[in-house]
């Protein structure tokens, strides 16, 4: 087995390739810029194009993010291309945003986004010229040399930075094989003081600049108004699900998640979110802070994705959102791409449509993804 991130490359494995970064404005994307510098290389630096810049009435923070990343593409050396991704965005990513709200599922933009965009269309329009694709992700790779009787062939795996809060395979784990054998994660193997720290000695532009929150190109438009834009209202009832109570008014179905509490604006709380019935678009809330029906143990997940086409064993660990835990777990194969998760404890807010990232039972390498379909 090799290990093949960063802080293992020679420079004489990346000198002879053609290496593309994406450069995002951000402090992530920034250090790995530095990271090939101070190497004495000097990639191609390409800025991603995927705002709704055009709409003025929506706040997008994309021409500072441009601004820094020309900053930064300049005080190393590199040349920096703008591509326009903004179509490609639109067609995929927030038509699959949209089709799963609308059907009262949990989506994950950032996943799609990923292997539709960073990793697809920018791979479409300039990237299939580059032998490496480099991004400020936190995860790190390993390479394994597999023999079999005719030949040795080597497997790429997907693996976890040693920053549990920072780590990003969960947002990795719809990509493809071909895609992350390009891939390349030159900050994946720290943790990100250690990232802030390099920023400030280079006396980066963006050093003390705040990390991104919520899905990937939004800046400081509001989730809730971009589905808004999209899908419109639907006005419901909410209902107390213990009592049958009407405790008040929803505008959609679709503006709410199982398990949510925060930003609910319903009297009387605080409420969770525990059910929706979407086709009488009905929201079922529970006073309590955990309710019982908020938690489950068996899960059912469907479509699993496979990033190098080995599947997992029996005993795994889990995610199904972007925190640090990871939680233990059994997989039980239903056929066709379907398993049944067993985890070692009550898991809360599991809701359809999210997606459960499957790891080894250390949680270091990553198998992939399927759709949670409770």
């Amino acid at each position: 087995m090799k290990v093949c991130n960063f802080a293992a490359v020679n420079t004489s494995e990346l000198e002879n390739k053609r290496i593309a970064v994406l450069l995002s404005g951000g402090v992530d994307s920034s250090v790995v810029v530095y990271e090939f510098a101070r190497l004495g290389l000097h990639p191609d630096c390409f800025y991603i194009k995927i705002g709704p810049e055009q709409n003025a009435e929506w706040d997008c923070s994309s021409e500072e993010d441009l601004e820094m990343a020309t900053a930064v593409a300049h005080k190393y050396g590199c040349k920096l291309e703008v591509v326009d991704c903004h179509q490609e965005y639109w067609d995929q990513v927030t038509k699959y945003t949209m089709d799963k709200v609308k059907v009262g599922l949990t989506p994950n933009p950032d996943v799609m986004c990923n292997r539709l965009i960073k990793f697809g269309a920018f791979h479409e329009k300039c990237g299939h010229d580059y032998d490496l694709i480099a991004t400020g992700h936190y995860a790190t790779t390993e390479e394994e040399i597999v023999n079999s009787k005719s030949s040795n062939s080597k497997l790429k795996w997907l693996c976890t930075s040693p920053d549990p809060v920072k780590d990003q395979t969960d947002f990795l784990a719809q990509i493809y094989d071909w895609q992350l054998q390009k891939a390349i994660f030159p900050i994946g193997h720290y943790v990100k003081d250690e990232v802030r720290q390099i920023a400030e000695q280079e006396h980066l532009v963006n050093a003390r600049r705040k990390d991104s929150q919520g899905i990937c190109f939004l800046g400081k438009i509001d989730y809730t108004e971009y589905i808004k834009r999209y899908l419109g209202e639907m006005p419901g009832r909410v209902v107390e699900l213990e009592t049958g109570r009407i405790i008040g008014q929803h505008r959609g179905h679709w503006f709410y998640t199982i398990g949510q509490r925060k930003g609910l604006g319903f009297g009387g709380g605080p409420w969770f979110i525990v059910r929706k019935d979407v086709e009488e678009n009905v929201l079922y809330v529970s006073h309590g802070y955990d309710p019982e029906t908020a938690y489950k143990q068996d899960f059912p997940i469907h479509g699993f994705h496979s990033i190098n086409g080995v599947m997992p064993g029996e005993h795994i660990t889990f995610k199904i959102r972007h925190t640090p835990e990871f939680h233990p777990a059994t997989l039980e194969p239903a056929g066709n791409g379907r398993f049944v998760v067993h985890s070692a404890e009550r898991i809360h807010g599991v809701a359809p449509g999210q997606f459960c990232v499957i790891y080894d039972n250390r949680h270091h390498r990553c198998y992939g993804s399927g759709e949670i379909t409770v």
